[in-house]
Parts: C-alpha cells; structure tokens; sequence
C-alpha cells in the first residue's frame, strides 16, 4: 500500500471518527442537572444559615480553596434574597457571579449563577432542607442550558460525574459544621 493511499485511508477514518462524534453529541442532553442530597444529624435552623450567607462558604464550599489568591466581593444585604458574590480566580475557578434569588428559611434556597469565565454560562443552584428521620435532608442541585460544545466534550467526559463529587465533597464539609457541638471551633482551612 503506498504512502498516499495510506494519508488518504487515513484521513477518512478520521473524519468517520469526528462526524461520529459530532453526531453522537447533538444526543446529548439540551438541559443539564446536577443534584446530590446528604442527610445531616442537626436541624434545618442550624444548616441554613451555613447556605445563606455567602461570608459562610468559606467553610464547606468545595470551590474556596482551589485558588488561595481569589479575589472576592460581597455586594447587597448579608444574606438572604438580594446578597450577592462575586469571585475572580485562576483557571480552577474561573470568574462570575452569584446572586440569591429566593430565600425561604429554613427549606429553600435558589441562586442566579452567572459564571463569566472559563466559559459564559447561566444556571440556577438550589438548596433544599427537608425532615428526615435521623435529622436533616438537603439536596444541593444545579441546572442550566447545555451548549452544543458543552455537548461535545460530554462525549470525552462525564461533567455531572466531575461536578457532582464537588458537589458531594461540599455536602460532606457542611455535614462535619453543622453537627458539631455547639461552640466546638471547626477548622475550615483544606489540604491540598
């Protein structure tokens, strides 16, 4: 077989591979959900206050402490409905804003998520507290429009898989705060 049949061989296989691929992707999901719940031994009252004021986040977000130098802004009220926060951060974290949108202590939480870099996307995030028998059930969800690029690369990795550890890692930080003893000082600082 000649070298230039070869190329040609070649270059068809990969476009084969590359249609597929464009292909496979417009299957995708138009929409995406992220959700994971925890049951948390301490009520709804201790929780919430956690989730909605963003000063607090620093202590269970799972996103704090991926850039020691991010910049952040508190803008609105403390918290509740109006409170926002910006970030600008490196490449781990990006940049954007988040706003909270409704606030219903001590069971409802939902947040405008505008992340401006690395990519420009809009989502809302929602906090659910519910009674469970051993205390507390809060759901931690994401949901937004899912970008034909977005799309593509779903094809090479799994996002919901990539985001809900972070989601769950987070969930499991606010369980360790929450059901600590009153008074009892929790260390919030995270090793790399």
């Amino acid at each position: 077989m000649s070298a230039l049949r070869v190329s040609k061989l070649t270059a068809a296989v990969l476009a084969v591979v590359i249609v597929a691929v464009l292909l496979f992707a417009l299957t995708k999901p138009k929409m995406f959900v992220v959700q994971r719940t925890i049951v948390i031994h301490a009520p709804a009252e201790k929780i919430f206050p956690l989730i909605d004021d963003f000063h607090n986040w620093a202590a269970w977000s799972p996103y704090e402490h991926l850039d020691p130098a991010m910049k952040r802004s508190f803008t609105g009220p403390q918290h509740g409905e109006g409170a926002s926060y910006a970030w600008d951060g490196n490449s781990k974290v990006g940049a954007g804003i988040m706003r909270i949108a409704k606030s219903s202590p001590p069971a409802h939480l939902a947040i405008d998520l505008h992340f401006e870099r690395p990519l420009d996307s809009r989502n809302v995030a929602e906090y659910t507290l519910g009674a469970a028998p051993e205390g507390t059930r809060v759901t931690w969800s994401m949901e937004g429009p899912n970008p034909y690029i977005a799309r593509v690369m779903q094809v090479f990795f799994d996002a919901e898989g990539m985001v809900g550890k972070d989601f769950e890692a987070g969930l499991a930080k606010l369980k360790t705060i929450a059901e600590a003893p009153e008074g009892r000082s929790i260390d919030t600082r995270q090793t790399p």
